[in-house]
C-alpha cells in the first residue's frame, strides 16, 4: 500500500475540507500506523480486521451508541428489528470496557437466569471482554440455538463474581403482553419497539375491551425495562392515544435537518385514564412515548426516572461492507425538553423496592455520553413548563412511595407483589372516578 495521501478518497476529503494541512497530516498518520501494524506486528494481521477495528474505534470514541457493523452484524440487526434474532435476549451498552446490561428481554435465557439491569458482564467463556468492542461482545453472545455460553457477571452489592451458563435460543420476544386487572383495568406491557409493537398494542386493547364484562375503566401502559427500538413505532404508539399536537421532534447538527412528528385524530383508548409505568431501564423509544403522553397530560407517569437515552442513531449502509450506526440528532418532547442524559421524571415517584433508593446507572453515567442541551445558550425553543396534573384532590397522597418493610419480595408471576403496579392501580382507579379533561398544547 502506498502513502495514504495518494488515496482519491482522502484527496477528495482534503479538498472538501479546504485543504487544511492538519487534517491532511492526521490522515497520513493513520496510513503510517496501518503500515507499521501490517509490517511489524508480532503476527500477521488481516487488513480487513485492522481497518474495521479502526473504524469501530473512531465511532465508539464519539459516544456510547455509535458503532460499526460488519455485514453479518448488519444482517442480525435487520432480523432483530423484524422481531426475531438468535442469542440470549439482553439489551446492552458498554462502560469502562465492560458490557453493561440495560435490560433483559422477557422470557429469554437472560431473564430466566436472573440477569438484572446494571449488571456488568466481565467475561465470556472465561475470556475478558476488556479490549473487545461492544459489537464483538454481542457477536460472541449470539449463536446457534442450543449452544451454551458462560457469563461472568459483576453485580453491585454482590461481593463475588456471578458465574452463569446460558443456553442460546431463537429469541422471538412477545413484545406486547396484556391482561385485565380486576375485570376493568387494561394492563398492557410493551417489552420493546420492533415492527410488531403498534399492531400488537391495538390488538391487545381490542381483546381486553371485549373481555371486560362492564367495559374498561382505565389503562396501565407498562414501559419498565423497555430498552426502546424503532422511532416510527414510538411515534405510532404515542399517536394511538393522542388526537393532535406534537409527538416528538429531533434536532440535528444542521438546522434544516430538524424533524417533527404530529399526532393524527383518533384515540384508541377513547379517553380512558392512563398511567404509564417507567423505571431506569426505560430507554429511547420508551422515553419518547412517556414524554409525549406526559407533556400532553394524556397520561400520568409513575415510577422512577428513566434511562435518559435521548439521541437518534441513523443506520447508514456501506454497500458490501455492513453499515455504521451514527448518532445524528437529539430527541425532544413536545414541550421542548431534551431527554438526553436527563430522562423522563415521573409525575408520581414510586420505588420498586426499598433498596431502590440508591440511583442506578443511567445514560448520564456512560462514558462519552452526549450532554443535555436544555440549558444551552441560543436554543431556538426552550422547554415550556408542563400543565399541572388534573387529579382528584388527595389522590396523589394515597400513593405509597416505598414498599413496607414486610412487603413480599417481587415475583414476576405474581402481580400482587409488584409494588409499582399496585400503586398504579390505585392511581388509575382514582383517576377513573372523575371526568377526564385534557390539557391543550
Amino acid at each position: 500500500m502506498g502513502p495514504l495521501l495518494t488515496s482519491p478518497v482522502v484527496q477528495a476529503f482534503a479538498q472538501e475540507s479546504g485543504g487544511r494541512a492538519e487534517t491532511y497530516r492526521l490522515l497520513n498518520l493513520f496510513g503510517d500506523v496501518f503500515e507499521r501494524v501490517r509490517a511489524e506486528y508480532v503476527e500477521p494481521v488481516n487488513d480487513r480486521d485492522v481497518i474495521e477495528n479502526a473504524i469501530n474505534g473512531m465511532l465508539t470514541g464519539l459516544d456510547p451508541h455509535s458503532s460499526y457493523m460488519n455485514a453479518r452484524s448488519f444482517r442480525d440487526m435487520q432480523v432483530q428489528t423484524r422481531g426475531e434474532f438468535g442469542g440470549l435476549g439482553i439489551e446492552v451498552s458498554q462502560e469502562g470496557g465492560y458490557v453493561k446490561v440495560i435490560s433483559p428481554i422477557d422470557d429469554t435465557p437472560a431473564q430466566k437466569a436472573g440477569i438484572k439491569p446494571g449488571d456488568l458482564i466481565t467475561n465470556l467463556n472465561g475470556t475478558s471482554v476488556q479490549g473487545m468492542s461492544l459489537q464483538e461482545a454481542v457477536e460472541q453472545m449470539r449463536g446457534e440455538r442450543g449452544s451454551s455460553i458462560r457469563l461472568t457477571i459483576r453485580r453491585e452489592g454482590t461481593p463475588t463474581p456471578i458465574e452463569l451458563t446460558l443456553t442460546r435460543e431463537t429469541i422471538r420476544p412477545q413484545v406486547v403482553r396484556a391482561r385485565l386487572e380486576g375485570n376493568d383495568i387494561a394492563y398492557i406491557r410493551l417489552t420493546s419497539f420492533n415492527e410488531q409493537t403498534e399492531v400488537g398494542l391495538r390488538r391487545a386493547l381490542q381483546q381486553l375491551r371485549s373481555q371486560a364484562p362492564n367495559g374498561l375503566k382505565g389503562m396501565i401502559l407498562d414501559l419498565r425495562n423497555n430498552p426502546g427500538g424503532l422511532l416510527d413505532q414510538a411515534v405510532q404508539v404515542s399517536d394511538d392515544f393522542l388526537d393532535q399536537g406534537e409527538i416528538v421532534s429531533t434536532r440535528a447538527r444542521r438546522q434544516e435537518d430538524a424533524q417533527r412528528w404530529n399526532a393524527r385524530s383518533g384515540d384508541i383508548a377513547s379517553g380512558l385514564p392512563i398511567v404509564v409505568l417507567i423505571n431506569a431501564g426505560s430507554a429511547s423509544a420508551s422515553e419518547i412515548v412517556a414524554g409525549a403522553l406526559q407533556d400532553h397530560r394524556r397520561a400520568v407517569v409513575l415510577g422512577v426516572k428513566s434511562f435518559g437515552k435521548g439521541s437518534v442513531q441513523t443506520v447508514m449502509p456501506l454497500p458490501g461492507n455492513g453499515a455504521i450506526r451514527l448518532t445524528t440528532a437529539r430527541y425532544y418532547t413536545p414541550s421542548g425538553r431534551s431527554i438526553q442524559a436527563t430522562g423522563i421524571e415521573p409525575d408520581v415517584e414510586v420505588l420498586a423496592q426499598r433498596q431502590d433508593t440508591a440511583q442506578r446507572d443511567r445514560e448520564a453515567e456512560l462514558r462519552r455520553a452526549l450532554r443535555n442541551d436544555n440549558s444551552t445558550a441560543g436554543q431556538t425553543r426552550p422547554p415550556a413548563p408542563l400543565p399541572p396534573l388534573n387529579l382528584p384532590a388527595g389522590l396523589v397522597e394515597k400513593i405509597q412511595k416505598i414498599p413496607a418493610e414486610d412487603a413480599p419480595a417481587f415475583d414476576p408471576t405474581k402481580p400482587e407483589t409488584d409494588f409499582q403496579l399496585q400503586q398504579a392501580l390505585v392511581l388509575v382507579r382514582g383517576m377513573a372516578g372523575q371526568p377526564q379533561r385534557r390539557a391543550s398544547r
